[in-house]
């Protein structure tokens, strides 16, 4: 496979990224020079020709969003970025291809560079996330019209993105809402790290993404005409696109092209040398020949017109003050969630905090419009509809409610597009178990720093016969070990208010709502301020002098207020912490935190799920009631005696304890 037209000027303006790959791939000597190589003819067609974007605004809220999906190949995003006119990466940046400091990372960081626009790298993710992407711009469409919101979302995916279970979930919900503007061009050069993809898949792509609704193109992936022809059929089509581009892992270096050895390796000095001379490349390592910069710089050209020309629609257009409140992100919840917290200091319900959930997102739906929630094929049992979001549909996407059917992997990356597109802010719901299912998603929420609200309800064995496999154990300390994600587990109506309040106001990271099955009794009455906020606060103090503080959250709450009755009753003071968040409690300074966990009392935590990591709280001497094994089927109140989590268990245990 090679150029019609040997090494033409167009083809030099490939190489300019081959090139770089292979220079900073070497310098570092680590890194993936493969993918970029085969790639470079698609990138530069693409940057050339089709993708909209103004390197002077990164976050131009019109621009094309470019998904690297196999971000394992960084360097192409590296090497378009630089040749595009972007200030960041310079070419010292990509010098310094993953060293410490650099924002040239092992794979796209959206955090390091802002013409990156979401972090890849877990395979699948990247193209998945992209979905959520192409989601929010067919809603902002759908409410501010082509004059305001009128761009593509364009992916490069490799095998292993099109072999990862998420894939399977991520195409078949791009295809049944008709995303349209969503274009997947596909590294098709049939090479894993193991080798060829004939020792480890038979299956047809193109016919899988056919089934799905997608319309399939193929191309030569290095003959510019060809990628054309096939990017405009893309572009004719109303459904989803996958393009096919055959090409040839690291092609350019002679005795390596084609072979996993250019896959996750260095290239090495001498088949460096060969592929230069092999691609008429005659600039020293990291120099950009003049003229292929001035025709790289000038793709950008028709962007900044395109921006120039969007710019003077947005300054006269009706809806201008809505749009930029929109994509600025700014939410807060308005009169109705105020006169929700009003209702519910006046008459406090005695509900499953799920349904309490339910009722104040009623009211956070009708303030914010930016809101778009959704469910993986559980919203009777997640209570995450509400009357103000009709369904997103292929027919109308001006809904704010998404079926995502039962992929939850797949719903939680399409979140991170939401929210990382701008203009969204989304919500979902499953239960708490199958976080594990999502789990790889949240990460990249947390990490990436996305306002991404996560609603999983029946968080114990309190959700009683479906038994174990859906009784979660370890799930919350689990989620709790994640760094910059918030997990919160309300008491009752007036915590779950405050909780979602609470999400809405984390611009920088992502939160986890762990809601119960069963009603719980209500325990606040007050709603002057947000006593979440704090994390972990002293709910009720001690009548007599205080031995004892429980620390329980959620739904054992009110099983600690009991507790705290006994002792009480037995001469033993004891505070109850309602513990809503121990990241935001650990957040808080030392003289909060020993002010409600004081040195001179017996610590105990309650929680139904496991004990690993309270001893954080309550000290080694403390106690520690939860259940460390994993559920049973039965009604609920005989699983809280059968683990021994109920006030006449618990108490004489602690009483034990403060005789000795």
């Amino acid at each position: 496979m090679t150029y019609p037209e040997g090494h033409s000027a167009e083809r030099q303006l490939a190489n300019a990224i081959r090139a770089l790959a292979m220079d900073a791939v070497q310098a570092a000597n680590s890194g993936h020079p493969g993918m970029p190589m085969g790639m470079a003819d698609v990138a530069t067609v693409l940057y050339s020709d089709y993708l909209k974007f103004d390197p002077t605004d990164p976050k131009w809220a019109d621009r094309d969003r470019f998904v690297l999906s196999a971000g394992h190949g960084s360097m192409l995003a590296y090497a378009t970025l630089h040749l595009a006119g972007y200030a960041r990466p310079t070419i010292e940046d990509i010098r310094n291809f993953r060293q410490l400091h650099s924002p040239c990372a092992g794979h796209p960081e959206n955090f390091e560079l802002e013409g990156v626009e979401t972090t890849t790298g877990p395979l699948g993710q990247g193209l998945a996330t992209a979905v959520g992407m192409a989601i929010a711009e067919r809603h902002l469409n759908a409410l501010y019209g082509d004059g305001l919101v009128d761009h593509r979302t364009w992916v490069i995916a490799g095998d292993g993105c099109l072999m990862e279970g998420i894939n399977h979930e991520a195409i078949g919900l791009a295809g049944h809402l008709g995303l349209g503007r969503l274009t997947v061009l596909w590294d098709d050069n049939k090479i894993t790290i193991d080798g060829s993809t004939d020792l480890s898949t038979s299956e047809d792509v193109a016919a899988r993404y056919a089934a799905t609704g997608w319309h399939v193109e193929s191309c030569d992936g290095h003959d510019p005409a060809d990628i054309r022809r096939a990017i405009d059929a893309a572009l004719a089509d109303p459904r989803p696109s996958l393009i096919a581009c055959r090409t040839i892992i690291g092609f350019g270096a002679p005795n390596k092209q084609g072979t996993s050895a250019t896959h996750g390796a260095p290239l090495g000095a001498d088949e460096i040398a060969a592929a230069r001379r092999e691609l008429g490349w005659t600039a020293e390592p990291f120099v950009i020949p003049a003229d292929i910069a001035a025709a790289w710089a000038s793709f950008g050209e028709k962007g900044k017109k395109l921006h120039n020309e969007w710019n003077s629609r947005l300054a006269t257009s009706e809806k201008k003050n809505d749009f930029e409140a929109r994509l600025n992100g700014k939410v807060a919840p308005g009169a109705a969630f105020k006169a929700y917290l009003d209702g519910l200091a006046a008459e406090p319900p005695k509900v499953a905090t799920r349904k309490a959930s339910e009722n104040t997102l009623s009211a956070l739906t009708v303030d914010i419009a930016a809101l778009v929630g959704g469910s993986a094929d559980l919203t009777g049992s997640n209570n995450t509809k509400t009357s103000s979001t009709k369904p997103l549909t292929r027919n109308d996407y001006s809904g704010r409610y998404i079926y995502y059917g039962i992929r939850e992997f797949g719903m939680a990356a399409a979140m991170n597009g939401m929210a990382l597109h701008g203009g969204v802010v989304p919500y979902g719901g499953t239960f708490l178990v199958f976080a594990d299912y999502c789990r790889a998603a949240i990460r990249l929420s947390a990490l990436q720093k996305q306002r991404v609200v996560y609603v999983m309800t029946h968080d114990s064995i309190g959700l009683g016969e479906d038994g174990p496999t859906h009784q979660p154990i370890e799930h919350l300390q689990s989620l709790r070990a994640m760094p910059n994600l918030l997990v919160m587990r309300p008491a009752d109506a007036v915590e779950t208010a405050e909780c979602w309040a609470l999400a809405l106001a984390q611009e920088g990271r992502p939160s986890l709502l762990a809601l119960t099955r069963q009603n719980l009794p209500p325990l606040r009455h007050d709603v002057t301020e947000n006593r979440c906020a704090k994390g972990g606060y002293r709910l009720r103090g001690a009548s007599a002098a205080r031995k004892v503080v429980l620390v329980a959250t959620g739904s054992e709450v009110s099983l600690a207020m009991d507790v705290a009755d006994k002792l009480e009753a037995a001469g033993h003071g004891a505070d109850v912490v309602s513990m809503v968040s121990t990241e935001l409690f650990d957040e808080q300074d030392a003289a909060y935190q020993a002010d409600v966990l004081p040195d001179d009392a017996l610590i105990v935590s309650i929680e139904a799920g496991t004990t690993f990591g309270w001893e954080r709280y309550t000290g080694r001497d403390g106690l520690r009631f939860g259940i460390d094994s994993f559920g049973a089927s039965a009604p609920i109140e005989d699983l809280f005696r059968h683990f021994g989590l109920t006030a006449d268990a618990i108490t004489p245990q602690i009483l034990a304890r403060l005789s000795h």
